[in-house]
């Protein structure tokens, strides 16, 4: 019996998992479509069809950044629903627990964390890669800020140069709408360099449609310029990679590889670690649903006690986020940011169950 009442609540989890994620995607595609057609839609090259494309890519970021707040709806409607129908009441006659039919929506939210890791995430880090490239080659004359990097320095023979863009595209390789800095031995400025994009070639940077701009002469335009380097491909690649643009699949090898460059990398392990705790994190979102949840109501469930919940599960992604900021910069290590959020909301749900069901 708890074998086929398992598997039908889990139906029903997934079932109603897949309408919600079908309402977010239709909901974001909508908005997220208004959006970019208002920011891009006066840039050269933008069209309806292109703006569309760039939503698709971008949607699968956005849909796993709403997957905890999937978890936490889909826990509440399902319960919710089992309970309106005295289903769990049913259940709970025939002497099962409420730890026992809570077993089927555990391994459902598992399920989908794990479907979020291992699909959407790296649909998400390709999809934003390319959604850049497309609003990299939308932009044209157009200067406009579509994302900060981290800027680089590098010191080449006598000539100290500081390096920055506001897009990263190639992998850190193709620069766009980059500013170079140039210094004397004594750190004053010399030169400054705004050019339309940089690519590292072997050895320099190439930069094209250059303005130059230096203390007391007039500035000079330059269709090309180059820039010599001793900056290899390979650090660039791995210094300049955003985190959300790397899929899970590849992340190990990322953070193995900035190892052995002295490049730190908090971001990416904390990245990681966030993929990996997701999983339990809808766990204690699906906890956190279940304590405003199981309770009997025939007809309607307490609206103070639901609003509850969602302001419980606000509360935890929040906390999660700011705790992954601190990681990604290096103030608390990478695990402890992704997972001890997740161990402390899991133990207060079930504490809260536990007192519920067991006094």
């Amino acid at each position: 019996m708890i074998w086929t009442l398992g598997g039908y609540f889990l139906k029903r989890y997934l079932l109603t998992a897949f309408w919600f994620f079908l309402g977010v995607v239709s909901i974001v595609f909508l908005i997220d479509f208004t959006e970019s057609s208002g920011r891009f839609g006066s840039l050269p090259g933008a069209t309806v069809t292109g703006t569309l494309a760039l939503t698709a890519l971008r949607l699968p970021l956005i849909l796993q950044q709403t997957v905890p707040f999937i978890g936490l709806f889909v826990g509440m409607t399902t319960l919710i629903g089992l309970n309106r129908k005295s289903e769990l009441v049913v259940a709970r006659a025939a002497g099962i627990s409420a730890w026992q039919f809570m077993i089927p929506f555990v391994l459902g939210a598992i399920l989908v964390g794990i479907a979020t890791t291992l699909i959407i995430n790296p649909l998400a880090a390709y999809g934003q890669s390319k959604a850049l490239e497309i609003q990299a080659n939308w932009r044209g004359e157009a200067r406009t800020t579509t994302l900060t990097v981290p800027w680089l320095r590098q010191i080449s023979g006598s000539t100290d140069v500081v390096i920055g863009a506001k897009t990263v595209l190639e992998e850190g390789t193709l620069l766009v709408d980059t500013i170079l800095i140039y210094f004397d031995a004594e750190g004053r400025i010399t030169l400054r360099q705004d050019a339309a994009s940089a690519k590292l070639e072997d050895g320099y940077w190439l930069l094209t449609d250059v303005l130059e701009t230096r203390p007391g002469e007039v500035q000079k335009r330059l269709a090309t310029a180059r820039v010599e380097t001793n900056l290899r491909k390979d650090f660039v690649q791995e210094r300049l990679t955003q985190p959300e643009t790397v899929a899970f699949y590849d992340l190990f090898q990322k953070i193995e590889v900035a190892r052995s460059f002295g490049i730190p990398t908090q971001a990416l392990e904390t990245q990681l670690h966030t993929l990996l705790a997701l999983p339990f994190l809808l766990v204690a979102m699906t906890l956190i649903a279940a304590t405003v949840s199981i309770k009997f109501s025939r007809f309607n469930q307490s609206r103070t006690v639901i609003l509850g919940g969602i302001v419980s599960g606000f509360v935890l992604y929040v906390a999660t986020v700011l705790v992954k900021a601190f990681g990604s910069s290096g103030v608390v290590p990478p695990y402890i940011a992704a997972w001890v959020p997740v161990v402390v909301a899991m133990a207060l749900g079930a504490t809260i169950l536990l007192h519920k069901e067991d006094g």
